[in-house]
């Protein structure tokens, strides 16, 4: 029978076994470490590429000052305090559009320069007569109106599941559509005087004043009609159908954006049962 040969006192076969084990014990540990790295980083990257979630309340407030300014439209008066009260309602809108896209400093400092023109061009739009100089004004108030839209919409629609601001935030935008239509009506009608028929019937003064362009705006947009207000012009006409098939399909879009975010859940606790 062979002997092992000891040196020092200890086994050689056993402690290089020993080693051995200790060795692929440290390698086993290692490759856990850097897989659960692994995962940590795609984690963080796919994190990373979600959008944050919206804070505050900012589309609620924007909904319910959209909401003040279309009930208090009717009351204003062309002059004393309910017309500068009415002012100061219509810049306090302005201003929540301006809070309600405040998600980065470069989109603060663009809404907050469209925001001045846009104020001003909310006391000349529905006046009877606009000077040209005026027009650029309106203009930049278009183009605040369609910033506003546009940062909301792809606010909105980029989240992966709808939450109570989200669907806040969806109802603005068609408010601000409708708002911006109206804006466009009264334009026409500066341009072409007899653009719109009002009924005298129904309506005591010839020629439409601002709530009206709202009332007409809006009428198109739910395919209501407006009752004793028509379009008498070929390019009303055409923005008033253009303005129905944008609602409907936005309508559309938002309904079946809804439906598919709450699918997955459906069938997630319908497995579960």
């Amino acid at each position: 029978m062979t002997a092992r040969i000891r040196i020092g006192g200890a086994d050689p076969l056993l402690s290089s076994k020993e080693s051995f084990d200790d060795f692929s014990k440290s390698k086993s540990v290692g490759s856990i470490v850097s897989a659960m790295a692994q995962v940590s980083i795609t984690t963080d990257e796919k994190s990373g590429q979600r959008v944050q979630p919206l804070t505050g309340h900012k589309f609620f407030l924007l909904f319910l000052f959209l909401l003040a300014y279309l009930a208090l439209y009717p009351y204003m008066g062309d002059t004393g305090p309910r017309y500068y009260a009415f002012r100061v309602v219509s810049a306090a809108v302005t201003l929540m559009c301006v809070y309600a896209v405040s998600f980065r400093k470069g989109l603060i400092v663009v809404a907050l320069i469209l925001a001045v023109p846009t104020i001003v061009a909310h006391r000349i739009v529905f006046q009877s007569r606009m000077l040209p100089a005026s027009i650029f004004n309106v203009i930049l108030s278009f183009a605040f109106d369609a910033f506003v839209i546009g940062i909301i919409f792809r606010r909105v629609f980029a989240r992966e599941k709808p939450e109570t601001e989200t669907i806040f935030g969806a109802v603005c935008i068609y408010l601000l559509i409708g708002f911006f239509f109206a804006k466009l009506y009264a334009i026409l009608a500066i341009i072409q005087p007899h653009a719109f028929y009002l009924d005298p019937a129904s309506n005591l003064h010839p020629l439409p004043a601002g709530f009206d362009f709202l009332y007409f705006s809006f009428g198109s947009m739910t395919t209501a009609g407006a009752a004793g207000m028509s379009a008498a012009s070929p390019q009303v006409r055409s923005v008033s159908m253009i303005e129905s098939v944008l609602a409907v399909l936005y309508i559309a879009v938002m309904i079946a954006r809804l439906m598919g975010a709450y699918r997955p859940n459906e069938n997630s606790s319908g497995q579960s049962s």
